[in-house]
C-alpha cells in the first residue's frame, strides 16, 4: 500500500509567506457550499462513468450505475471493472489518487496565483483566461500522448480552476445562460459581445442586497463582464462591477458590492449552486474534448482508473549477473503469462539496465510482449571494477514509473554513484514507490583483461555498501533480500507477491537497535492473501493467531501458514481461514531486522500534508514539513464508503515513539488530521479505524500503514515554477531557502531525471533573516518532443548538521502551439437499404476529413458505432491532403460518430444516424430521407441535432449542421414525401 502520490512539480509550494486568499470557489472545504474539490471530483466521476458505460455498451455488457452527482470513486471503480465475477480485490486507490492529485493542483492555484486576474478571470480578463485554458488543454493532450500522466493531471487540475471560476466570477448565469460557454475551450471561436473597457456594468448594491446590481442594459444586450478584484487598491474603471467580499477593496468604491458566486454567502450567493452545477458541466465538456483527442483507454489512464500493478525491474548487466538476469526473465515471464487477460495483469512494465559507466535506457510500456523482448535482449557483459551505476538506474526508474510502484533492483555490486543517495531518497519520498533490492553479493565477478577461464574472483560487498541498500529499502517500505545466486529463484516469490492488484500494507517496522518485542496487528475481513516478511540475519520469532494458536518461525508448515526461508528472508504465507482479529508476533534478534505485513484489500488510504491559507482553505505541501511546528494531513480512505477513523499516528520508523493526530471528519471517507508537532525522527503514517459493513451487525477494526518513511527538516526550500518550458530556450527558476537559524551555509544540488542542462549555485548562505534566494536555469534540448515531462529536484543541505530539504518541480516541454483549428469532416455519402429485420443487411458511410493549413490529421476513430472503419488518403485538386473514411456496419447499429484528431489534439467529429427502412444519400444523386434520419458534421464536436432532424446536401457533398435549418428541412421533406 502506498499513500498519495506526489502532487508533482508546481504543487510543491509550501512558502513561509502566505499570500492573501483570493476569492474563488473554495478549493477544499467550505460548509454549505460546493467547492473546487467537489466540482472537480463530480465532473471526473461523471465523465469516467460515461466512458465506461460506452465501452460496456460496445462490448455488449450491461452498465447499471446511475450517472449523477452522487457518484463515489469506489462505486465508479466497481462499475467500470470489466470482470465483475473476479474474486480479486478491486482497489480504487489509484483512481482516488489521481482525482486527489487533480483537485489539489486545482486548489494550489489560489496560492501560487492568488492575485492573477487571468487565472481567476477577474477584471474582465476573458482573453487572457482563455489563453491559459487552451494552452493548458494542449499541454494535457501532449502529455497524455507521451504517457506523462502525472504532468497531465497537474496541468488539468490547474486549468480546471480557471475554467470553473468563470462561472462564479462572470455574469454568464445572470445573462440567462443555461449551458457552458464552450468558447472558453475552443480558441478558434471569437470572444464576442464583451463589455468594453469603458462600458459601465454595475450599479451599487442596496445595502447588503446585490441581487439586481448588474445594469439592465448589460443584461438586455447580453454583454459579458466579470468583477474587478484587488486586495491592495480600491481603484477600478468607472462603473465596473466588483468581485466583492471582505478582501476585495474595489467593492467599497462606487458601484459598491460584487457579483461573485463563490459560496452561498457571497454577494450573488443566491446563484452559487447554479454556478457550481454549470462549472461541473463545463468541466465534463472539457474532459470529453480530452477523451476524444486521446482515446478511451488513455483517458482512463489519465484519471487513474486502469492502474493495477506495475512490474518494474532495475538490473545490473555486468559480467557476473548472468544467473540473476535469467532469473529476472523467468519470474517476469511467469507473471506475464499467468496473468495475461486477467484483472491481475500488470498495467505497466518498466525496465532499466545499468553497469559502469552506463545506465538506461528506460523502457516503459503497457505491452507485455515489448517488455519480454527488451528483457530477453539483456546480456551480462563488461563491468569488473565492482561498483556500478546502481543509483543512476534506480533514479531513472523512480522518475519513469507510475507513483506508488513496486521496483525491484537486481545487483551483486556496490553503488558507484553515491552522490545520488539524497536525490534517490527525495524521489522515493516524492513518488512513494517501494524499492526492494535483490542482492547476490557473495559472488564471483570477472576482472577486465582476463580470459574467460580465469575471469572470476571471490568478492562480497562491504557492510557500508550493504547498509546503503538497506537504508533506501527501509525508507521506501521495501526490503533488502540477500541470497546466493543458487537460491535467488526462491526469493523471487516476493516479486510475485508484490505484482498483484489492491496490495496494502497493514504494518511495517524496522528495529535497529533491536529489542525483544511483542508486536500486534489487526487483520480485517476485507483482507486476503496476507503475507508476513521478516528480513534479518538472526531473528527468532513465533506468530500467534486471534484464537491463541501459535507457530514457531522454525516450522516450515504449521497450523497458521507456510514459511519460506531463503538467505536473510523469512516469508510467512498465512492460511486463508480464521484471519480476522488481532494477531501477535513475538520476535527477538541480535541484529537489526524489518517486519512487514501485507495483503490484498479494496480498503486503503491516502494522505497529503496540507497548509492552511487565510480564509480557512488548504493547499498541498509536498516537501518535508518543518520540525517542531504543527501541520495538518488531508486523509482519504478508499474502497470503503462508510468508515470511522479512530487514530491517525506518526509512528517512529525505527523506534517506539508516536505522535497522535486530532481527527475532524469532512465526509464519509475524508478527514482532516491536525498534528501538534512534527518530530525530529523519521516516521510513517499509520491509520486505525472501524469498517461498517451491511453484512455485519457491528463494525470491525482495521489498520493500514503508509510504507514510505517521511521526515521533517529545519529548512524549507520553495519555488514557483511555470508548468511548461519551451525546448531550446533557457528557463530560470527562482527558489528560496528559509530557516529559523541565522547565517547557515547550505550546499545546493539540482538535477533532472532526463539529463537536461542545469546550472545552479553550489552554495547559499542564509543571512540574519534566515533566508536566501537562488536561481536554477533549466534548458531542454531543442529536439525534445512536445509533451515530454521532466522533473527538476533542487536540494539544500546544511553543511554542518546534514539537515536537508528538497523541492521537486515537474515541467512539461511544449513547442509553442499555433494550430487551434479543428479538423473538418464532410460526409460524402450514406447508403442504406435496411429491412425491418436489421441483422440481414448493412449500411455504409463515406466521409472526407481535412485539416486545412493545420498540423495534419493524426488519427480517425469511432466514438460511437461498432462497424468496420477503413481509411485511405488522397490529395484534392487544390493540393489539400484528404483522409477518406469508409464505414460499414449492420443495420442494427444505427448511429456512428467519427472522431478526427490533428497532431496537436484539436478534435473534429461527424455524426450520422439512420432510422428509416431505406436511406440513400450522395452528393451526385437525389436525396431520399425520412424525418428519422439525421446527420451532423462538426469541427469541434459541439453541434447536436434532435432525433427528428434531417439531412441537407450542399454542392460539395457536406452536410449542414444548423439545427434550425434541419427543422425547416424536416417540414419540407415531410410535405413532399407524405403530402
Amino acid at each position: 500500500m502506498v499513500s498519495l502520490v506526489v502532487v508533482a512539480v508546481f504543487l510543491l509550494c509550501g512558502t513561509l509567506f502566505q499570500p492573501p486568499q483570493v476569492a474563488a470557489f473554495k478549493p477544499l472545504f467550505q460548509d454549505g457550499s460546493l467547492t473546487h474539490r467537489e466540482i472537480t471530483q463530480m465532473a471526473i466521476l461523471r465523465k469516467t462513468a460515461e466512458v465506461c458505460r460506452d465501452i460496456a455498451t460496445a462490448q455488449g455488457r450491461d452498465f447499471t450505475l446511475p450517472i449523477n452527482n452522487r457518484l463515489t470513486p469506489s462505486a465508479v471503480q466497481e462499475a467500470c471493472s470489466a470482470s465483475t465475477t473476479s474474486l480479486s480485490a478491486v482497489s480504487s486507490h489509484g483512481f482516488y489518487s489521481a482525482i486527489t492529485q487533480m483537485f489539489l493542483s486545482n486548489a494550489v492555484v489560489d496560492q501560487l496565483f492568488a492575485l492573477s486576474e487571468a487565472h481567476h478571470i477577474d477584471n474582465e480578463a476573458f482573453s487572457e483566461g482563455r489563453d491559459l485554458i487552451t494552452q493548458g488543454v494542449a499541454a494535457v493532450k501532449a502529455s497524455v500522448q507521451q504517457e506523462s500522466y502525472i504532468s497531465a493531471r497537474n496541468t488539468l487540475g490547474a486549468l480546471c480552476h480557471t475554467l470553473q471560476d468563470f462561472y462564479s466570477h462572470s455574469n454568464w448565469l445572470e445573462l440567462g445562460s443555461t449551458a457552458p460557454f464552450s468558447t472558453l475551450i475552443k480558441p478558434e471561436r471569437s470572444l464576442n459581445n464583451l463589455a468594453g473597457p469603458n462600458t459601465p456594468t454595475c450599479k451599487s448594491c442596496t445595502g447588503s442586497n446585490c441581487r439586481d446590481n448588474i445594469l439592465p442594459e448589460i443584461l438586455l444586450q447580453k454583454k459579458l463582464t466579470s468583477g474587478y478584484f484587488s486586495v491592495f487598491s480600491s481603484a477600478k474603471p468607472a462603473g465596473k462591477c466588483s468581485h466583492g467580499g471582505s478582501l476585495d477593496r474595489t467593492s467599497s468604491r462606487e458601484p459598491t458590492g460584487g457579483i461573485n458566486k463563490d459560496d452561498i454567502r457571497s454577494d450573488h450567493g443566491f446563484l452559487h449552486h447554479r454556478a457550481a452545477e454549470m462549472a461541473i458541466n463545463a468541466t465534463v465538456e472539457l474532459l470529453q474534448d480530452i477523451r476524444l483527442a486521446t482515446g478511451d483507454q488513455a483517458f482512463l489512464r489519465l484519471v487513474g482508473l486502469s492502474q493495477t500493478s506495475v512490474l518494474a525491474f532495475v538490473i545490473d548487466t555486468t559480467g557476473s549477473m548472468h544467473d540473476d538476469i535469467e532469473e529476472a526473465k523467468s519470474v517476469s515471464f511467469s507473471i506475464i503469462d499467468s496473468r495475461r487477460g486477467t484483472p491481475e495483469e500488470p498495467s505497466e512494465y518498466i525496465l532499466v539496465p545499468f553497469n559502469d559507466p552506463d545506465f538506461g535506457p528506460l523502457t516503459r510500456t503497457e505491452n507485455a510482449d515489448i517488455f519480454k523482448e527488451r528483457i530477453n535482449s539483456l546480456s551480462a557483459t563488461g563491468g569488473g571494477d565492482l561498483p556500478e551505476m546502481c543509483l543512476s538506474g534506480l533514479l531513472l526508474a523512480l522518475a519513469g514509473a507510475s507513483p506508488s510502484s513496486d521496483i525491484f533492483v537486481f545487483t551483486d555490486a556496490a553503488a558507484k554513484d553515491l552522490e545520488l543517495r539524497s536525490t534517490v531518497q527525495a524521489m522515493i519520498e516524492r513518488t512513494r514507490s517501494t524499492v526492494t533490492f535483490m542482492l547476490t553479493p557473495f559472488s564471483f565477478r570477472r576482472r577486465r583483461g582476463v580470459s574467460q577461464s580465469k575471469s572470476f574472483t571471490s568478492k562480497s560487498m562491504s557492510l557500508s555498501d550493504m547498509q546503503l541498500y538497506r537504508d533506501l529499502a527501509h525508507i521506501s517500505g521495501g526490503q533488502t533480500i540477500e541470497v546466493t545466486k543458487a537460491t535467488l529463484s526462491q526469493a523471487t516469490a516476493v516479486i510475485t507477491d508484490a505484482s498483484t492488484s489492491a496490495l496494502v500494507t497493514v504494518l511495517q517496522v524496522v528495529r535497529s537497535p533491536v529489542i525483544a518485542e511483542n508486536i500486534s496487528f489487526v487483520l480485517d475481513p476485507s483482507l486476503s492473501n496476507v503475507t508476513v516478511y521478516i528480513t534479518g540475519e538472526s531473528p527468532v520469532f513465533s506468530i500467534y493467531s486471534p484464537t491463541g494458536v501459535s507457530q514457531s518461525g522454525s516450522v516450515a508448515d504449521g497450523p497458521l501458514g507456510s514459511i519460506l526461508t531463503v538467505g536473510n528472508l523469512k516469508r510467512v504465507k498465512l492460511n486463508s481461514d480464521n484471519q480476522t482479529g488481532e494477531w501477535k508476533i513475538s520476535i527477538d534478534s541480535t541484529r537489526s531486522y524489518s517486519l512487514k505485513v501485507s495483503g490484498q484489500s479494496s480498503v486503503n488510504f491516502l494522505f497529503n500534508f496540507v497548509e492552511q491559507l487565510e480564509g480557512g482553505d488548504f493547499t498541498p505541501k509536498n516537501n518535508r514539513p518543518f520540525i517542531g511546528r504543527n501541520t495538518a494531513l488531508f486523509v482519504s480512505v478508499t474502497g470503503g464508503d462508510s468508515v470511522t477513523v479512530t487514530d491517525v499516528l506518526l509512528v517512529e520508523a525505527s523506534g517506539l515513539d508516536v505522535v497522535n493526530g486530532t481527527i475532524k471528519s469532512l465526509g464519509a471517507t475524508d478527514f482532516l488530521v491536525n498534528i501538534d508537532r512534527i518530530p525530529e525522527w523519521a516516521f510513517v503514517v499509520q491509520l486505525k479505524g472501524l469498517l461498517h459493513d451491511s453484512t455485519r451487525s457491528l463494525p470491525v477494526r482495521f489498520q493500514r500503514q503508509s510504507p514510505t518513511q517521511q521526515q521533517g527538516s529545519r529548512v524549507t526550500i520553495t519555488a514557483q515554477p511555470n508548468n511548461t518550458i519551451e525546448p531550446g530556450i533557457p528557463f530560470n527558476i527562482n527558489f528560496t531557502l528559509a530557516t529559523n537559524a541565522t547565517r547557515s551555509s547550505y550546499t545546493i544540488r539540482a538535477r533532472t531525471d532526463r539529463s537536461f542542462n542545469v546550472s545552479f549555485p553550489s552554495f547559499l548562505d542564509t543571512g540574519t533573516d534566515g533566508s536566501a534566494q537562488g536561481i536554477v536555469t533549466l534548458t531542454a534540448p531543442s529536439d525534445t518532443e512536445s509533451g515530454t515531462d521532466v522533473t527538476l529536484t533542487i536540494e539544500a543541505e546544511d553543511s554542518e548538521s546534514g539537515d536537508s530539504n528538497y523541492v521537486a518541480l515537474q515541467f512539461t516541454v511544449m513547442t509553442k502551439v499555433t494550430d487551434f483549428s479543428s479538423p473538418v469532416c464532410q460526409i460524402v455519402s450514406i447508403k442504406a437499404d435496411c429491412p425491418v429485420e436489421c441483422s440481414r443487411a448493412s449500411w455504409e458511410l463515406s466521409a472526407n476529413l481535412t485539416d486545412g493549413n493545420g498540423t495534419g490529421i493524426a488519427g480517425v476513430s469511432l466514438s460511437r458505432g461498432n462497424g468496420s472503419l477503413s481509411l485511405s488518403y488522397v490529395m484534392s485538386a487544390d493540393g489539400t491532403n484528404v483522409t477518406v473514411a469508409s464505414y460499414n456496419t449492420s443495420c442494427c447499429s444505427q448511429e456512428v460518430e467519427l472522431v478526427a484528431v490533428d497532431r496537436v489534439g484539436n478534435v473534429g467529429t461527424c455524426f450520422a444516424s439512420i432510422k428509416s427502412p431505406f436511406t440513400a444519400i450522395s452528393p451526385n444523386s437525389s436525396t431520399t430521407a425520412s424525418s428519422n434520419v439525421s446527420t451532423t458534421a462538426s469541427s469541434n464536436g459541439s453541434s447536436t441535432v434532435g432525433p427528428n432532424g434531417s439531412t441537407a446536401v450542399t454542392p460539395n457533398g457536406s452536410y449542414s449542421v444548423s439545427f434550425s435549418m434541419c427543422v425547416a428541412l424536416v417540414g419540407l421533406l415531410v410535405f413532399f414525401l407524405c403530402g
